[in-house]
């Protein structure tokens, strides 16, 4: 493992293809036509024996000579110890993926920021674009659209509304219930349900919306009035406690009344609903910058990770955060060299967790693997790398990576894309790739397979 800052990124970019066949179980690349700001994992189709199939939601960012897009793809994911090493390594960066099929194309009314699907019904998705609503789309029922000059914008299943300015990228859909949450510009979190559409005849928001949606995709002549009939949902909530812009947002794994954010002004916020509208624990300086990310711990939700412009990961135990501003990370991780993007638990073990960046990888953590501080004054024989706690580190990307998702039906199989537009030939690069399972499995178990293959090699020696 090297150094975020152990040469130029191509020379690094070499190396890490020449370990693929080591490093990794499987691994597909796919050469974008336009950049993607986020990637995530839809419904599965199919399961067959060697590999199976499932949605993966994207979006294309264009430079407004055609319409931005919402892009449903079907993924084939192969299966565990199924790949041949030898194969994985041989793709084409300028090329795209034979894994990877566009299903149906969303005409977006504007860029698509973020995507976020709701868990209980993958086929419904929730997206930020450049405005202060959120669209809501059950990609099933939308129907195929073709991507052309003058084409007309898709008609979202439910607008939300609420905000008062942008909100581009903090979203969330909650795993208990049918509720999204997001946040802005104008500070505010802001809580809906969308079942609440049966009740919501007209557009409840109190202002003029800082951007409009009405008039036409810039560049493209898709006219946007499809945007203003769709069926509008009000708030159930808007929560106030941050004093600049709110950039990220995630509710409690098994509650749709408790949530948390992030935001520019360096602050971490958990809220309930039911304790009315102001904070119930304010973190006032959880980083020495800006916070870009944040995520509960599904497996132990006591925990929570942010994620900041000052290049670390820090963990903190909610049980340990007052009401008065106080708390300190019990962890913090540093083993990026530039801003953090994403951070992500791994649904299969509570203590692992992945984090992305602007300096083009995607790391992987154990808290557990942590030193004990009685072990903390002893130096490693490489230096100070690899950081406590870092097992992994994903370096097929040559700039950002701005999204990434582990996949809940396929473990230990992520997707990231990256806006290494200039690098590829492209609009950007996706990957999906499994690592090794020799790496992340207990010690006592590789060694026994290990040992077993000893064993193996030497019988077949034996009989020669």
């Amino acid at each position: 493992m090297r150094s975020a800052d152990s040469g130029p990124v191509e020379e690094r970019y070499t190396q890490w293809k020449s370990l693929v066949p080591v490093l990794y179980d499987w691994l597909a690349n796919h050469n974008l036509v336009w950049p993607s700001l986020s990637c995530r994992w839809g419904s599965q189709l199919e399961q067959a024996t060697y590999k199976s199939r499932q949605r993966l939601y994207l979006s294309e960012q264009t430079d407004g000579t055609v319409p931005n897009t919402l892009v449903i793809a079907n993924c084939e994911v192969v299966k565990p110890r199924v790949a041949a090493a030898e194969h994985i390594s041989q793709f084409n960066e300028e090329a795209r993926s034979p894994f990877v099929k566009k299903h149906k194309t969303i005409i977006h009314p504007g860029e698509v920021n973020r995507i976020r699907e709701l868990p209980q019904k993958r086929q419904i998705v929730a997206t930020h674009t450049d405005g202060p609503e959120v669209f809501v789309w059950n990609v099933d029922t939308q129907p195929n659209c073709q991507v052309v000059v003058g084409a007309s914008v898709s008609k979202p299943d439910l607008t939300l509304t609420g905000h008062t300015d942008n909100a581009e990228f903090a979203l969330a859909l909650s795993p208990a219930a049918p509720h999204v949450l997001s946040g802005g510009k104008d500070q505010c979190v802001v809580l809906w349900s969308i079942e609440d559409f049966t009740t919501s005849a007209k557009d409840p928001s109190p202002s003029k919306p800082a951007t409009p949606t009405g008039g036409k995709q810039k560049g493209s002549g898709a006219s946007q009035s499809a945007v203003a009939d769709s069926t509008k949902v009000a708030p159930r909530g808007i929560f106030k406690g941050h004093s600049e812009t709110v950039e990220d947002v995630q509710f409690h794994p098994t509650s749709d009344q408790e949530f948390c954010s992030v935001g520019d002004d360096s602050c971490l916020i958990l809220w309930d609903a039911r304790a009315g509208h102001d904070p119930v624990v304010k973190v006032e300086r959880a980083h020495d910058a800006d916070l870009h990310c944040v995520d509960w711990n599904s497996l132990e939700d006591h925990l929570l990770l942010t994620g900041s412009a000052d290049n670390s990961v820090r963990m903190f135990d909610r049980r340990k955060l007052s009401g008065k501003g106080q708390g300190t990370p019990i962890h913090k991780f540093q083993g990026h060299s530039a801003a953090v993007l994403c951070v992500q638990w791994c649904p299969e073990r509570k203590s692992v967790f992945g984090s992305s960046a602007e300096d083009g990888f995607v790391n992987i953590w154990d808290y557990e693997k942590v030193p004990q501080k009685k072990e903390e004054g002893k130096s490693s024989k490489r230096g100070n790398w690899p950081p406590p706690g870092l097992f992994f580190q994903h370096a097929g990307h040559r700039d950002k990576v701005v999204d990434f998702q582990w996949n809940l039906l396929d473990p230990w199989t992520i997707v990231s894309v990256s806006a290494d537009c200039e690098k590829t030939g492209g609009g950007g690069t996706l990957q999906i790739w499994r690592m090794n399972d020799l790496i992340y499995r207990p010690d006592e178990e590789v060694l026994a397979e290990l040992e077993q293959f000893k064993s193996h090699i030497l019988s077949c020696t034996d009989d020669k």
